[in-house]
């Protein structure tokens, strides 16, 4: 791994244990602040002090380089560019839900070159760079590989994802209710965490239908590092949509044929 990427891997540590302290203070607070933003999904006072605090400290550390968040607009110039999601999972966050984290991410061009995930109400954390393998643990110092599994068929595998209405609404219906048929355990673990567990072997298959690149960017090296290969759900790798596919690498090929776009007259079987 390149001195450049160890040196921004630790950066990207020290901005996570600011922002683990900021969440911390403010998950089950008493007057906790929340609103609605314009497209009805919600956003917590910790959300937007949490972004910010994360872009004063890139403007003084990496001052040249791009920012890109959930709550906040774009800003700078240039190849390297920090993907930010304040809190990956806002609605656990509010309704005192531990399964949340900060997703920090960076991009050179378009490919993602590092990222980490902070869940702090879990005690976890994830990271990884290119090249430079995927890790879990406390910090830099105290670490342990992460390695996905080694499931080869669907009737073996275990799948997550976080709500079956957006694949409804979303034209796959059908295709995801025929994936879970097909796989030998189903959970909806949700959000960050999905991929999270794919990366270290305990699930083999994450996918949504639909998500933004602050939601995906940190996961990508963490999946791909640890084995596995992360896409959207028509195949193509990196952190653009449509959605977001993970797995172990060996099933991804025919759950992209499970997930493949239905026929204009094929109806929804819930049976």
């Amino acid at each position: 791994m390149e001195q450049s990427l160890v040196d921004d891997l630790r950066l990207a540590h020290v901005l996570a244990d600011n922002a683990d302290s900021l969440t911390m203070a403010r998950f089950k607070a008493l007057d906790l602040r929340v609103s609605m933003k314009p497209d009805m999904t919600e956003v917590s006072d910790a959300d937007v002090a949490v972004e910010e605090a994360i872009r004063r400290n890139l403007s003084r550390a990496r001052p040249r380089d791009a920012v890109h968040g959930e709550e906040g607009e774009d800003t700078g110039w240039g190849p390297r560019r920090w993907v930010i999601d304040p809190i990956d999972g806002t609605r656990n966050f509010v309704r005192g839900v531990p399964v949340w984290a900060t997703l920090i991410a960076l991009m050179d061009g378009p490919d993602v070159v590092a990222g980490l995930v902070s869940a702090p109400a879990l005690g976890r954390r994830w990271w990884a760079s290119v090249g430079g393998g995927a890790y879990t643990g406390k910090s830099l110092a105290a670490a342990s590989r992460l390695q996905v599994s080694a499931v080869g068929k669907a009737t073996d595998a275990s799948l997550s994802y976080s709500s079956i209405h957006g694949w409804i609404d979303s034209g796959r219906g059908q295709q995801f209710v025929d994936l879970m048929r097909d796989c030998w355990r189903t959970r909806a673990y949700g959000d960050f965490w999905s991929y999270m567990l794919v990366a270290e072997g305990a699930v083999d298959i994450a996918c949504e239908p639909d998500l933004a690149l602050h939601d995906m960017a940190a996961l990508v090296p963490i999946v791909n590092e640890a084995g596995g290969t992360f896409t959207n759900i028509d195949g193509r790798p990196g952190p653009v949509g449509p959605g977001a596919l993970a797995t172990n690498g060996l099933l991804h090929a025919e759950t992209l044929r499970l997930l493949a776009p239905a026929e204009p007259t094929e109806q929804l079987d819930l049976g």
